[in-house]
Protein backbone atom coordinates (compact mmCIF):
# COMPACT_ATOMS: atom_id res chain seq x y z
CA UNK A 1 0.00 0.00 0.00
CA UNK A 2 1.12 3.51 -0.83
CA UNK A 3 0.19 5.85 2.03
CA UNK A 4 1.06 9.54 2.22
CA UNK A 5 0.07 12.10 4.82
CA UNK A 6 -0.17 15.58 3.28
CA UNK A 7 -0.43 18.87 5.20
CA UNK A 8 -2.01 22.25 4.54
CA UNK A 9 -0.28 24.73 6.83
CA UNK A 10 -2.93 27.47 6.66
CA UNK A 11 -5.75 25.29 7.99
CA UNK A 12 -3.57 22.69 9.77
CA UNK A 13 -5.39 20.06 7.72
CA UNK A 14 -4.09 16.58 6.98
CA UNK A 15 -5.10 14.99 3.68
CA UNK A 16 -4.31 11.38 2.86
CA UNK A 17 -3.27 9.75 -0.39
CA UNK A 18 -3.87 6.00 -0.41
CA UNK A 19 -3.03 3.88 -3.45
CA UNK A 20 -2.69 0.29 -4.53
CA UNK A 21 0.77 -0.26 -6.07
CA UNK A 22 -0.43 -3.06 -8.36
CA UNK A 23 -3.44 -1.37 -9.97
CA UNK A 24 -1.93 2.13 -9.61
CA UNK A 25 -5.31 3.46 -8.49
CA UNK A 26 -5.58 6.06 -5.74
CA UNK A 27 -7.96 7.77 -3.37
CA UNK A 28 -7.57 11.18 -1.72
CA UNK A 29 -9.20 11.76 1.65
CA UNK A 30 -10.03 15.33 2.74
CA UNK A 31 -8.31 17.12 -0.13
CA UNK A 32 -7.63 20.87 0.24
CA UNK A 33 -8.27 23.21 -2.68
CA UNK A 34 -5.03 25.16 -2.24
CA UNK A 35 -3.04 21.91 -2.34
CA UNK A 36 -4.54 20.48 -5.54
CA UNK A 37 -1.49 21.24 -7.67
CA UNK A 38 0.75 19.54 -5.15
CA UNK A 39 -1.60 16.55 -5.01
CA UNK A 40 -1.66 16.28 -8.80
CA UNK A 41 2.12 16.44 -8.97
CA UNK A 42 2.44 13.64 -6.43
CA UNK A 43 -0.04 11.49 -8.35
CA UNK A 44 1.98 12.07 -11.53
CA UNK A 45 5.31 11.32 -9.84
CA UNK A 46 3.97 8.04 -8.46
CA UNK A 47 2.23 7.20 -11.77
CA UNK A 48 -1.16 6.91 -10.07
CA UNK A 49 -4.70 7.35 -11.38
CA UNK A 50 -7.00 9.15 -8.97
CA UNK A 51 -10.22 7.18 -8.70
CA UNK A 52 -11.96 8.74 -5.69
CA UNK A 53 -12.01 11.90 -3.59
CA UNK A 54 -13.45 10.96 -0.21
CA UNK A 55 -14.55 13.28 2.61
CA UNK A 56 -14.80 12.57 6.32
CA UNK A 57 -17.36 15.39 6.68
CA UNK A 58 -18.34 18.85 5.45
CA UNK A 59 -15.43 20.99 6.57
CA UNK A 60 -15.71 24.50 8.02
CA UNK A 61 -12.05 25.53 7.97
CA UNK A 62 -10.99 24.85 4.39
CA UNK A 63 -12.48 24.28 0.95
CA UNK A 64 -12.18 20.79 -0.46
CA UNK A 65 -10.30 20.17 -3.70
CA UNK A 66 -12.85 17.59 -4.88
CA UNK A 67 -14.55 19.70 -7.55
CA UNK A 68 -11.28 20.80 -9.14
CA UNK A 69 -9.79 17.31 -8.99
CA UNK A 70 -12.95 15.85 -10.48
CA UNK A 71 -12.70 18.25 -13.41
CA UNK A 72 -9.02 17.51 -13.98
CA UNK A 73 -8.92 13.74 -13.38
CA UNK A 74 -12.46 12.43 -13.78
CA UNK A 75 -12.43 11.00 -10.25
CA UNK A 76 -15.61 10.41 -8.26
CA UNK A 77 -16.55 12.49 -5.24
CA UNK A 78 -17.82 10.52 -2.22
CA UNK A 79 -19.27 12.04 0.95
CA UNK A 80 -20.83 10.52 4.08
CA UNK A 81 -24.49 9.64 4.00
CA UNK A 82 -26.90 12.41 5.03
CA UNK A 83 -24.36 15.14 4.30
CA UNK A 84 -26.06 18.31 3.10
CA UNK A 85 -24.50 18.36 -0.36
CA UNK A 86 -25.91 18.48 -3.89
CA UNK A 87 -22.82 17.45 -5.78
CA UNK A 88 -21.67 13.98 -4.69
CA UNK A 89 -21.25 11.12 -7.13
CA UNK A 90 -22.16 8.80 -4.27
CA UNK A 91 -22.79 8.69 -0.53
CA UNK A 92 -21.00 6.21 1.71
CA UNK A 93 -22.89 4.36 4.45
CA UNK A 94 -21.75 3.11 7.85
CA UNK A 95 -19.72 -0.12 7.49
CA UNK A 96 -19.60 0.21 3.70
CA UNK A 97 -16.28 -0.82 2.16
CA UNK A 98 -14.44 0.85 -0.71
CA UNK A 99 -12.02 -1.49 -2.48
CA UNK A 100 -8.94 -0.20 -4.23
CA UNK A 101 -7.02 -3.17 -5.57
CA UNK A 102 -5.96 -5.07 -2.45
CA UNK A 103 -6.87 -2.17 -0.15
CA UNK A 104 -10.11 -2.11 1.84
CA UNK A 105 -11.40 1.14 3.34
CA UNK A 106 -14.33 0.68 5.71
CA UNK A 107 -16.55 3.57 6.79
CA UNK A 108 -17.26 3.99 10.52
CA UNK A 109 -20.04 6.42 11.35
CA UNK A 110 -18.70 8.89 13.93
CA UNK A 111 -21.24 11.69 14.15
CA UNK A 112 -21.04 14.43 16.76
CA UNK A 113 -18.51 16.94 15.45
CA UNK A 114 -21.05 17.41 12.66
CA UNK A 115 -24.29 15.58 11.97
CA UNK A 116 -22.71 13.62 9.11
CA UNK A 117 -19.22 12.26 9.73
CA UNK A 118 -17.26 9.12 8.89
CA UNK A 119 -13.93 7.72 10.02
CA UNK A 120 -12.22 5.27 7.66
CA UNK A 121 -10.51 2.05 8.73
CA UNK A 122 -7.81 1.21 6.19
CA UNK A 123 -6.71 -2.43 5.86
CA UNK A 124 -7.47 -3.04 9.53
CA UNK A 125 -4.27 -1.33 10.68
CA UNK A 126 -4.93 2.42 10.57
CA UNK A 127 -7.94 4.68 10.92
CA UNK A 128 -8.49 8.13 9.45
CA UNK A 129 -10.52 9.77 12.20
CA UNK A 130 -11.42 13.09 10.58
CA UNK A 131 -12.38 15.61 13.26
CA UNK A 132 -14.07 13.06 15.51
CA UNK A 133 -10.83 12.07 17.25
CA UNK A 134 -7.70 14.20 17.16
CA UNK A 135 -4.35 13.45 18.75
CA UNK A 136 -4.98 14.28 22.42
CA UNK A 137 -8.18 16.07 21.49
CA UNK A 138 -11.37 15.97 19.43
CA UNK A 139 -13.39 18.16 17.11
CA UNK A 140 -15.67 20.84 18.49
CA UNK A 141 -19.44 20.34 18.61
CA UNK A 142 -20.90 23.86 18.72
CA UNK A 143 -21.96 24.30 15.07
CA UNK A 144 -23.06 22.33 11.97
CA UNK A 145 -25.56 20.46 14.15
CA UNK A 146 -22.80 19.11 16.35
CA UNK A 147 -23.74 17.10 19.42
CA UNK A 148 -21.28 16.49 22.26
CA UNK A 149 -23.11 13.46 23.62
CA UNK A 150 -23.21 11.91 20.17
CA UNK A 151 -19.47 12.56 19.69
CA UNK A 152 -18.69 10.91 23.03
CA UNK A 153 -20.69 7.86 21.96
CA UNK A 154 -19.02 7.77 18.54
CA UNK A 155 -15.50 7.88 19.94
CA UNK A 156 -15.98 5.57 22.90
CA UNK A 157 -18.26 3.02 21.20
CA UNK A 158 -16.98 3.03 17.62
CA UNK A 159 -13.30 4.10 17.73
CA UNK A 160 -12.09 3.11 21.19
CA UNK A 161 -13.43 -0.41 20.60
CA UNK A 162 -10.88 -0.89 17.81
CA UNK A 163 -7.65 -2.72 18.63
CA UNK A 164 -5.13 -0.66 20.64
CA UNK A 165 -2.38 -1.05 18.03
CA UNK A 166 -4.37 0.58 15.21
CA UNK A 167 -2.77 3.81 14.07
CA UNK A 168 -4.75 7.03 14.37
CA UNK A 169 -4.44 9.60 11.60
CA UNK A 170 -6.58 12.71 12.24
CA UNK A 171 -7.79 15.42 9.86
CA UNK A 172 -6.04 18.15 11.86
CA UNK A 173 -3.22 18.80 14.24
CA UNK A 174 -2.06 22.16 15.57
CA UNK A 175 1.08 21.03 17.42
CA UNK A 176 3.13 19.15 14.83
CA UNK A 177 1.91 15.67 15.79
CA UNK A 178 1.36 13.29 12.91
CA UNK A 179 0.11 9.94 14.23
CA UNK A 180 -1.09 8.23 17.39
CA UNK A 181 -2.72 4.90 18.25
CA UNK A 182 -6.11 3.90 19.58
CA UNK A 183 -4.44 2.65 22.76
CA UNK A 184 -2.63 5.97 23.33
CA UNK A 185 -5.78 8.01 22.83
CA UNK A 186 -7.85 5.81 25.14
CA UNK A 187 -5.34 6.27 27.94
CA UNK A 188 -3.90 9.75 27.28
CA UNK A 189 -6.50 11.89 25.50
CA UNK A 190 -7.57 14.51 28.10
CA UNK A 191 -10.95 15.03 26.44
CA UNK A 192 -11.94 11.43 27.22
CA UNK A 193 -9.62 10.10 29.92
CA UNK A 194 -11.55 9.47 33.14
CA UNK A 195 -14.62 11.32 31.81
CA UNK A 196 -18.14 10.00 31.63
CA UNK A 197 -20.62 11.17 29.02
CA UNK A 198 -22.08 14.01 31.11
CA UNK A 199 -18.72 15.48 32.11
CA UNK A 200 -17.63 15.36 28.46
CA UNK A 201 -20.78 17.26 27.43
CA UNK A 202 -20.09 19.87 30.10
CA UNK A 203 -16.48 20.23 28.95
CA UNK A 204 -17.45 20.66 25.30
CA UNK A 205 -20.16 23.18 26.21
CA UNK A 206 -17.61 25.48 27.85
CA UNK A 207 -14.73 25.56 25.37
CA UNK A 208 -15.57 29.13 24.26
CA UNK A 209 -13.78 28.85 20.90
CA UNK A 210 -13.90 31.41 18.10
CA UNK A 211 -15.37 30.20 14.81
CA UNK A 212 -13.02 29.10 12.00
CA UNK A 213 -11.89 32.07 9.93
CA UNK A 214 -13.07 30.57 6.63
CA UNK A 215 -16.31 29.09 7.93
CA UNK A 216 -18.75 31.38 6.09
CA UNK A 217 -16.93 30.69 2.82
CA UNK A 218 -15.97 27.06 3.36
CA UNK A 219 -19.25 25.46 4.45
CA UNK A 220 -21.36 26.56 1.42
CA UNK A 221 -18.45 25.82 -0.94
CA UNK A 222 -18.07 22.33 0.50
CA UNK A 223 -21.79 21.71 0.15
CA UNK A 224 -20.97 22.04 -3.55
CA UNK A 225 -17.91 19.74 -3.25
CA UNK A 226 -15.55 22.70 -3.39
CA UNK A 227 -17.11 24.55 -6.32
CA UNK A 228 -16.29 28.25 -5.95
Amino acid sequence: MIFRQLFDRESSTYSYLIADPDTKTAILVDSVLEQVEHELKLLEELNLTLKFCLETHIHADHITGTDKLRQLTGCEGIVPTNAAVNCADSFIQDREIIKLGNIEIQAIETKGHTDSHMAYLVNQDRVLTGDALLIRGCGRTDFQNGDAGQLYDSVTNRLFTLADHILVYPAHDYHGRTVSTIGEEKHLNPRFKARDRQSFIELMSNLDLSYPRKMMEAVPANQGCGKV
